[in-house]
C-alpha cells in the first residue's frame, strides 16, 4: 500500500494487536442482516466474551501479512466482520452458531486460534463443546474422587500401622511367657528325692554270743578281771 492514510496505518496496526492479545478470532459475513439484527448480535457475542468488529478485507490482509495468522487472508472475501474473543472460544462460537440458526443470513467462515487456522466445520465442533466451566468442573470432579480415596488411604495407613505393631508386640509377648502346667513337672525339672537311709548290715549269731559272754565276764564296776596267776597266788 503505497502512501497508506494515517488512518489506514492505524486500522492496521489495530487489528494485528488485536489478533495477537485475543484468545480467537471468528470470521463472519454479515450480508443481509439489518442494523437492529447487527445489534442483537454484539450483545449476544459481548456476554459470551465475543467483541464484534467489521473491517475492510484489504485491511485485515495488511495486518495478517507476514504472520502466522496470514492463513486468514483466505476467508476475506465478501463483507467480513471479526469476532475477537477474549476467554472461552467455543462459547463465542456457540453464540455465532445460534445466531446463524435464527437469522441465516449470517455465514461463519472460520478463524484462527493461536497460529492455528479453523474452518467452519471446526466452528461447528467447537461450539458443540462444553464451556470452560463446564470443563473445568468435570475435570475437578474427575480428579477429586481420586484424591479423596488417596487421602482416605494415606490416613489409614498410620492407623493400619499402629495396629499391626500392637498385634506384633502381643504376639512376641505371648510366645516368651512360660506355657501354665497342671500336672506334675516334666522328669528333668523335679525335686530331688531323698535317699533312704541305708540298713545296718546283720550280725552273725556267734558274733553276738560272743559279745554277751564278754559282757558278762567285765565287771560292772569296770574292775580289772584277775588273771590266773594271780588265783593261784590267793589259793595258798
Amino acid at each position: 500500500m503505497d502512501n497508506p492514510k494515517p488512518e489506514k496505518v492505524a486500522v492496521v496496526d489495530e487489528v494485528r494487536e488485536r489478533m495477537e492479545a485475543a484468545d480467537g478470532a471468528l470470521l463472519t459475513e454479515y450480508r443481509g442482516l439489518t442494523v437492529a439484527e447487527l445489534a442483537e448480535l454484539r450483545r449476544e457475542l459481548a456476554a459470551a466474551g465475543g467483541d464484534y468488529k467489521v473491517y475492510k478485507n484489504t485491511l485485515v490482509r495488511l495486518a495478517v501479512a507476514d504472520t502466522v495468522r496470514q492463513g486468514v487472508s483466505d476467508l476475506l472475501t465478501g463483507p467480513t466482520a471479526i469476532a475477537f474473543v477474549d476467554g472461552d472460544v467455543s462459547a463465542v462460537a456457540k453464540a455465532l452458531r445460534d445466531f446463524a440458526r435464527a437469522n441465516p443470513n449470517l455465514i461463519v467462515k472460520g478463524g484462527v486460534v493461536g497460529s492455528t487456522i479453523l474452518s467452519a466445520a471446526d466452528i461447528d465442533i467447537l461450539a458443540e463443546l462444553p464451556s470452560r466451566e463446564t470443563l473445568l468442573a468435570q475435570f475437578a470432579g474427575a480428579l477429586s474422587a481420586p484424591l479423596q480415596q488417596f487421602a482416605g488411604l494415606v490416613q489409614a495407613l498410620p492407623r493400619n500401622l499402629a495396629y499391626g505393631i500392637s498385634a506384633l508386640l502381643d504376639r512376641r509377648q505371648a510366645e516368651a511367657a512360660p506355657a501354665p502346667t497342671d500336672g506334675p513337672p516334666p522328669a528333668d525339672e523335679a525335686a530331688p528325692v531323698p535317699e533312704a537311709p541305708a540298713e545296718a548290715a546283720p550280725v552273725p549269731a556267734d558274733a553276738e554270743a560272743t559279745d554277751a559272754q564278754a559282757s558278762e565276764a567285765v565287771p560292772a564296776d569296770g574292775a580289772d578281771v584277775a588273771s590266773p596267776a594271780d588265783e593261784a597266788a590267793a589259793a595258798e
